[in-house]
């Protein structure tokens, strides 16, 4: 019999040099940069639709109303850089946001005419970036800091700004992304079965949506356990891995080549079940924020729905590198498949310790990048 483990409570120290405090210029500062960033960003998108934004996102917003918020933002880009010169400090980081907005404003800012875009197969989505960010800031930046973890953990944690680096690799690349994973499914056609389908569509939404949740869950188990306990494919996923302070921006770290294929194996049981596509939107939504959400360095109580769904608390027990914990919780929407093929773990009142993996990776962007052929090329 394997001993028991002892848990231990897992303690972070506040970085009062990374800290964010009221007064001290370094949020107005943070905040007029960003949202000058991505206010020139919009602007780009706006000139540039065709090439600078995705077909399926621009069929679901509201292209002029968005123009508001852009110009919102533009002004408050401003006003947060002049909050930095009142502080006397941060005034970098408050020129910068200025600087950026001024440029924004000199392109056009939000007065761009929208008009028809003609469709391009292969794009770069920015609005899908901006969009994405904004959301993610305001709803789980918002929920880590009211419903903790981890208190003292701070926003601007070591490797933050790698894993910043990785959210916008991701959120640019998503047409480059589809296009793969349409063409991967298409490999599948000889599977496709036409009764099955009229089944499907047949059946209430909600239960259309049920069925995706668990036969994208059982695709994306075993793709997940394959590149934990296949060697050469674990070089790739501990890029992953390699996150040692989890919060929502730190489920964007992934390897391009693991983001790619994840996302073309979940596509082929989305391609074969042929649900309707108000189902298809709803899972596609719930996946995208469950991602970002298990991640999160935040105790949000789930009751009874944490033996049903991957939450925080079981997601944050794959990472741990505890040895009990290693190789565990594979499920990427319900802990069902742990539970049938025994790989579940998750002690009802503890957290990880630690997180991470066994053997520290490089920290930078393109050496994590690089990190599968360091792996699999011989050594001299």
């Amino acid at each position: 019999m394997q001993p028991e483990h002892h848990y231990r409570e897992r303690q972070v120290e506040l970085n009062a040099q990374r800290e964010f405090r009221l007064g001290e210029g370094k949020i107005s500062g943070y905040c007029s940069l960003f949202l000058g960033a991505l206010s020139l960003l919009a602007v780009f998108a706006y000139l540039y639709p065709a090439y600078l934004t995705t077909i399926e996102l621009r069929q679901a917003y509201d292209a002029v109303m968005l123009q508001q918020v852009l110009k919102y933002g533009m002004y408050f880009s401003l006003l947060f850089g002049v909050l930095t010169f009142y502080f006397n400090r941060f005034k970098r980081l408050g020129a910068a946001g200025i600087g950026l907005t001024l440029v924004a404003f000199a392109l056009g800012g939000y007065r761009i005419p929208v008009g028809p875009v003609e469709p391009v197969r292969l794009s770069l989505g920015v609005d899908w970036l901006i969009l994405a960010f904004l959301g993610s800031v305001l709803v789980f930046m918002t929920l880590e800091k009211l419903l903790p973890k981890y208190r003292n953990q701070v926003i601007l944690r070591p490797e933050w700004s790698v894993d910043l680096i990785y959210f916008c690799f991701n959120h640019l690349m998503i047409s480059a992304i589809l296009i793969y994973a349409n063409y991967h499914a298409s490999h599948f056609d000889w599977a496709v079965s036409e009764s099955v389908q009229a089944a499907v569509q047949s059946a209430p939404v909600w239960l259309q949506v049920v069925l995706i949740i668990l036969c994208a869950d059982f695709v994306l188990y075993w793709e997940h356990r394959l590149y934990h306990e296949v060697r050469p494919l674990w070089a790739i996923h501990a890029v992953h891995h390699s996150v040692e302070e989890l919060d929502w921006l730190a489920g964007s770290r992934g390897h391009f080549v693991q983001v790619f294929s994840e996302r073309a194996l979940v596509m082929i049981p989305l391609y074969l079940l042929g649900a309707d596509p108000v189902a298809l939107n709803i899972y596609v939504t719930f996946a995208a924020l469950q991602a970002v959400l298990i991640h999160c360095n935040t105790r949000l109580p789930f009751g009874p729905l944490k033996y049903v769904l991957v939450t925080p608390q079981f997601h944050h027990w794959h990472h741990g590198s505890e040895k009990p914990a290693i190789d565990t919780n594979y499920g990427a929407h319900t802990v069902l498949f742990d539970r049938l093929f025994g790989s579940y773990h998750m002690p009802a009142d503890h957290w990880p310790v630690e997180y991470g993996t066994t053997v520290r990776l490089p920290r930078g962007y393109l050496a994590q990048v690089l990190y599968p052929l360091e792996r699999w090329l011989p050594r001299k």
